[in-house]
């Protein structure tokens, strides 16, 4: 990169920031969950009509496409787009800060205020700099990353990387594992596969000192649990990372009753398409044979979710070294695969990605907890690392 484009992009970030502060401030205040960001959409329009970027909104419901051209730039000219999602998650936040959400239950707890204050911050930038940009830049804002099909799914459906073709696509996540100022990559496969498992087993319910006139869903139900986790240990080449995690177990009975059902809900997350197929099936027919075996009748629904997501290799290390110049070696670190999932993976699926973490974690400011807790917040100056290193994707 220049070293001028980087300076200027390091003066900005930093003149800019209590603007972008107070954006994300005001995002997080007036949550909206998935496929209902309507005021958002309303508001990140408002903002890109102060900067002077034209855009399309309504994309999928409720998201935005712009476009950052140059006056070199031609018509069909492949882009870089830039990604950022809109949506909340039914959160009770338990934060006591000026900016607490407004909307009880509702909650920025993933941080996705905080990814479009920085593509809103990381745009002015750009617009700025537009006669230097070696491509046009797309920008993404979308709805729904927090609830299948994933609205990035639907983004591609409605032609997002066409109109102009978009070349490679680049989106941050927040992270509080690591300190505020540094940003971390990984090439290659990076985030899993997730899919939701919903298994109801019929039974008969009646007395509880009379079972052998039932048949018992929770008995049955906790030898299913059991059974299932073979799919993993027993079934998986070790190679492949693969989870299969419940965390809801229900079955409406009393201490004297035997419920005639019980239900169970669960995650199947993997990195592996083949591997993937053929788990389901094997989950599918475990659980219908367990349950059969007992006396019960089998209600089984695996609903498929986003796909694994891999990050391009020469993406990633461009990324990597730019980041280096502009941050400093010992503030760019090299992250492990994770077997949670991003509808980001949709895209990965089609053009080359680079999907990369901010940190925004502070112990001394007791800025430490996890996204989707209550208590999620982030350093404030992260802000300024996530402008930095988002604007710079633009350039080589």
């Amino acid at each position: 990169m220049n070293p001028e484009i980087i300076e200027h992009i390091k003066l900005r970030s930093l003149e800019i920031y209590d603007k972008v502060k107070e954006i994300r401030e005001h995002i997080h205040q007036y949550p909206e969950l998935s496929f209902q960001e309507h005021e958002t959409m309303s508001f990140v329009c408002s903002q890109l009509d102060r900067i002077g970027i034209p855009y399309q909104k309504g994309v999928a419901g409720t998201g935005i496409v712009a476009l950052i051209k140059g006056g070199h730039h031609l018509p069909d000219q492949e882009c870089v787009a830039l990604r950022a999602d809109l949506d909340a998650l039914p959160i009770l936040e338990q934060n006591e800060v000026r900016y607490r959400s407004s909307r009880k239950g509702v909650m920025h707890a993933c941080g996705h205020d905080v990814h479009t204050a920085i593509l809103i911050g990381s745009a002015e930038i750009l617009f700025e700099l537009r006669d230097l940009l070696p491509s046009p830049v797309k920008l993404v804002f979308q709805p729904g990353e927090e609830k299948n099909p994933g609205g990035a799914s639907l983004l591609i459906k409605e032609g997002v990387l066409e109109n102009p073709s978009v070349r490679e696509m680049y989106a941050l996540h927040v992270y509080p594992e690591m300190d505020a100022g540094k940003v971390g990559f990984k090439g290659g496969m990076y985030m899993a596969s997730c899919d939701e498992i919903y298994i109801t087993i019929h039974g008969k319910g009646g007395h509880g000192a009379m079972p052998h006139a039932c048949v018992d869903p929770i008995m049955i139900g906790a030898n299913l649990l059991v059974e299932l986790q073979q799919v993993v240990s027993r079934k998986c080449d070790p190679k492949i990372p693969c989870v299969l995690s419940f965390g809801h177990f229900e079955a409406l009975g009393a201490t004297n009753v035997i419920p005639e059902k019980a239900i169970l809900k669960g995650t199947f997350r993997s990195m592996d398409e083949a591997w993937r197929k053929t788990a389901h099936d094997l989950i599918v027919a475990i659980s219908e044979s367990i349950i059969e075996s007992h006396g019960g009748k089998a209600e089984i629904e695996i609903s498929k979710g986003y796909p694994f997501l891999v990050n391009d290799e020469i993406l990633t290390d461009e990324m990597r070294q730019k980041s280096t110049v502009i941050l400093g070696e010992e503030n760019v670190e090299e992250l492990p695969i994770r077997l949670t999932a991003e509808d980001f993976s949709f895209y990965s699926q089609k053009v080359p990605v680079c999907f990369f973490r901010l940190g925004v974690r502070n112990e001394d400011q007791g800025i430490t907890y996890g996204v989707h807790h209550p208590k999620f917040n982030i350093d404030p100056t992260a802000l300024i690392t996530g402008m930095r290193i988002m604007a710079s994707t633009a350039f080589k």
